[in-house]
């Protein structure tokens, strides 16, 4: 192995640490949609990364658009772009819900068969849409470049801004579900949905919207996505192992646990990766998860859910 002196191990660490802050936004949004989809509602949706791969292939549709018909609105395109991804995975979402999960809840491995085969679908839709080749979308020159606090150090504006971004969103959700009436009438229908349907809630209604939004927020991971990537078919399969660990890992119904495990995994692989060569990295972080889960099955954050 190479030698290392410390300025240097300081420095790779930074690089490294700020290198998979990117990857961490992604993994956030990922893991904070799962967490209401998977953790809240119990549906293990395997086609959680193509709705990813949805809010990707809308920013391209925006930019392409934008370039155009609107060339002079490109600087601020971008912003407006997350919006109308959030809102296309989220109206997509509602109408799988209501078409096919609706039927399956409390059948967990009907819905992941169900769910697999929709990925499967949505994959081969992006393939004829869009061919099978990658595509880029044009980001504004603002998400370009990189801010240098010293020399060696340079921290890439683009993973900055989702940084922020993935910030923004979680903030939102957490006031969203603790400080919102459908928020409580979710976290109702969780600890008990017969007793949450005596009392007047429309739980059909509360899983319609909480399945729209959890995928909604795998769209804004999908625009994330873009400014790291280029989007195929396939980009959404690649994530959506590594979602399900940041759920599994930090707790299955707790929002604060899939921030603390999307952190500890992309800083992990991040920073493995360039030790260890090739996919060995991956390995060793999943390793150590597995021994993680081993000894606290629960999670980082378990939280106490009551037999429905």
């Amino acid at each position: 192995m190479e030698s290392y002196s410390w300025e240097d191990l300081q420095n790779i660490f930074l690089m490294q640490g700020f290198a998979g802050i990117s990857l961490f936004s992604v993994l956030l949004l990922m893991g904070l949609g799962l967490a209401v989809i998977f953790g809240q509602m119990g549906v293990i949706n395997m086609a959680h990364g193509e709705f990813m791969a949805l809010g990707a292939y809308t920013v391209y549709l925006c930019s392409t658009l934008t370039a155009e018909y609107a060339p002079s609105f490109g600087p601020y395109y971008f912003v407006v772009a997350i919006f109308i991804a959030f809102i296309v995975c989220a109206l997509v979402g509602a109408a799988v819900e209501w078409l096919m999960i609706r039927r399956l809840y409390h059948r967990p491995l009907d819905t992941l068969l169900a769910t697999w085969g929709l990925s499967l679908i949505m994959q081969q839709t992006f393939r004829s849409t869009f061919g099978a080749r990658e595509v880029t979308p044009t980001l504004p020159e603002w998400l370009m470049g990189s801010y240098s606090p010293k020399e060696g150090l340079d921290i890439p504006i683009n993973g900055m801004f989702v940084l922020g971004l993935a910030i923004a969103v979680s903030f939102a959700l957490l006031l969203f579900m603790y400080k919102s009436s459908f928020g409580l009438r979710l976290r109702a229908t969780v600890q008990n949905r017969k007793m949450s349907g005596a009392v007047g809630i429309n739980t059909n209604s509360v899983d319609r919207l909480a399945f729209a939004l959890g995928c909604g927020i795998a769209g804004i991971a999908g625009a994330a996505f873009t400014t790291i990537g280029s989007t195929g078919p396939d980009s959404g399969s690649r994530y959506i192992v590594d979602a399900f660990l940041v759920v599994v890992f930090g707790g299955a119904a707790s929002l604060m646990g899939s921030l603390a495990s999307a952190f500890g995994i992309a800083q992990a692989q991040s920073i493995l990766e360039f030790f260890l060569e090739g996919t060995k990295g991956k390995v060793a972080t999943l390793l150590v998860i597995v021994v993680a889960l081993m000894i606290r099955p629960q999670g980082l954050f378990p939280s106490k859910v009551r037999a429905h």
